[in-house]
């Protein structure tokens, strides 16, 4: 619902096509907070994609649906932005988690290695001239964001490790509803879930260079709609300043519209970040100038998900990357 409502409202986009799996349902997409726009879903089929001359596929759907979807769609020459965890992962042991069963493996050994893990502040170029972009997961978007510049200019004592306590509002457990996601269990509480077993931990990973025993991440369930906050300890190789941390904050993140870094003592609240693809990214520097805690707060429907896969789609075709998402 949130894509559909930006491509609504994009203005190099040309009537955007809502593909359904069942033909004659009709969504209310909002456009905007006081305002409504109604579309029927059609149903979807290679014909239908054709005659409407798409260009650009977004896949929302899930992750054995979108492995099989993209191979047609490229053969096709229709570009792809999956939504989806299908091509996040290049390593088999990251992979499992997701249990693929690919009628071509081959194939999609293939389309993996051409797949681009869509996360513009580290692979803007390599997004420009993709084919198929994979939109990374919110918890993944929230910590490699938050890592990157410090691991990046080597500053991390990797050996003691770094710890990930990220927190979630109900709409990042999906649109299913679950004994988990009820009011009931939610309401005035908090709990862990998938500790060690997260299937966003191999992006992680994969996109940071960390090995396993490097990075521990615990997710939580927060009882609020949307909207993620990540708390992140670390401990920096030497001591350094704050005015030390924060220039490999802001020089890494040099030229990027939708990162914003906060100057001690202010720390981004989940709040800040709602209703906009910005990541919020802030830090404590402990007295001994080397224990770290980096927050890092994101909007997991925008910047998690549909706002990241319109900037990826901006930067496909050459337009400003905050093209619709002001």
């Amino acid at each position: 619902m949130e894509l559909a409502r930006l491509l609504a409202r994009h203005p190099w986009v040309n009537s955007p096509v809502l593909f359904g799996r069942e033909a004659g349902v009709t969504a209310e997409v909002p456009l905007l907070p006081a305002n409504g726009h109604r579309w029927e879903l059609e149903p979807f089929s290679w014909a239908a994609v054709e005659k409407k001359k798409v260009d650009v596929l977004f896949l929302a759907t899930p992750h054995e649906t979108s492995r099989s979807l993209a191979p047609e769609a490229m053969k096709r020459g229709v570009r792809v932005i999956d939504l989806s965890g299908a091509w996040r992962l290049r390593r088999k042991e990251h992979r499992a988690v997701y249990d693929f069963h690919d009628s071509d493996p081959q194939l999609a050994a293939g389309l993996m290695e051409q797949a681009v893990y869509g996360l513009p502040e580290l692979h803007a170029d390599r997004i420009a001239k993709a084919q198929l972009v994979a939109n990374p997961g919110c918890y993944a978007t929230s910590v490699i964001l938050a890592l990157a510049p410090l691991l990046r200019a080597k500053v991390v004592d990797r050996e003691r490790g770094i710890i990930s306590d990220s927190k979630s509002g109900v709409s990042g457990a999906g649109k299913e509803p679950s004994t988990r996601t009820h009011f009931v269990s939610v309401a005035d509480n908090l709990s862990a879930y998938s500790v060690f077993g997260h299937r966003h931990v191999g992006e992680i990973l994969e996109q940071l260079d960390l090995e396993t025993t490097e990075f521990t991440f615990t997710p939580h369930l927060l009882p609020i709609p949307r909207g993620i906050l990540s708390t992140i300890y670390l401990r920096l190789g030497q001591p350094a300043t704050e005015a030390e941390v924060e220039a490999c904050f802001r020089e890494f993140y040099a030229g990027r519209p939708w990162v914003r870094i906060f100057t001690p003592p202010q720390l981004p609240q989940i709040q800040f970040s709602l209703y906009s693809n910005h990541c919020d990214i802030g830090f404590c520097l402990g007295p001994d100038r080397q224990r770290l805690v980096v927050i890092s707060c994101v909007d997991n429907l925008l910047k998690g998900a549909a706002g990241q896969a319109v900037q990826n789609m901006n930067l496909m075709y050459g337009w400003n990357e905050q093209e619709g998402l002001n």
